[in-house]
């Protein structure tokens, strides 16, 4: 291998360190949220998927105007302008069909991620019917999940900070990707939050007398 080719692993590897470590500080603790209990859960949480994905496009093109090298320098705080609009989406579509106590990091995690990394979160939340069975993990495996996620994202940064050179298009794509993508996360929370929710204590470790 290349000295070069491995510069180019090591960099990817910490910028899904990087990644990964940002992930772990939006899913820690569940945003409050003011939404209550709705007699029209879904009406309602479309509403507010709307309102979510609109912001998300507004930030996202904005981020993305600087042209040339300066664009890179908005790749991560665009991601985590990103996931705190997501996660404030999630919780307030959770308290509109009042299940906030339900919501914790292996549900956030599932919601924010299923659509771009499914293998990933499969082990955290598993799907039968309407009825979603959530695996509570101990921080090694949600750190496990988390970094898998994280490179997964590293990789797509590539082809998304090309657009960084080409501004007008790029904050376009960027606006289009990001409603796209929030639009996604609260299809998923949607459908989440609206079934039948179990969930599964963490396995203790088996110890051997």
């Amino acid at each position: 291998m290349s000295d070069k080719r491995f510069a180019k692993r090591r960099t990817g590897f910490r910028a899904s360190q990087r990644i990964a470590e940002t992930i772990l500080d939006y899913v820690g603790q569940t945003p409050a949220t003011t939404e209550d209990w709705n007699r029209k859960p879904a009406a309602r949480a479309r509403a507010i998927a709307r309102r979510a994905a609109g912001q998300a496009a507004v930030t996202a093109g904005s981020l993305t105007l600087p042209p040339g090298p300066l664009g890179w320098l908005t790749l991560l705080p665009e991601l985590r302008a990103l996931w705190h609009l997501q996660t404030q989406m999630v919780a307030d579509i959770a308290g509109c069909h009042g299940k906030t106590a339900v919501l914790g990091r292996e549900e956030m995690l599932y919601c924010l991620f299923r659509h771009t990394d499914p293998q990933a979160v499969r082990d955290l939340v598993s799907q039968i019917g309407n009825r979603f069975v959530v695996q509570r993990a101990a921080r090694p495996e949600i750190q496990s999940v988390v970094l898998k996620i994280g490179l997964h994202i590293s990789q797509r940064l590539i082809g998304k900070g090309l657009s960084r050179w080409i501004p007008v298009f790029g904050a376009l794509g960027a606006s289009a990707y990001a409603y796209y993508d929030t639009a996604r996360v609260a299809q998923t929370a949607i459908d989440f939050f609206s079934g039948i929710i179990d969930e599964q204590a963490e396995e203790a470790p088996h110890i051997d007398h």
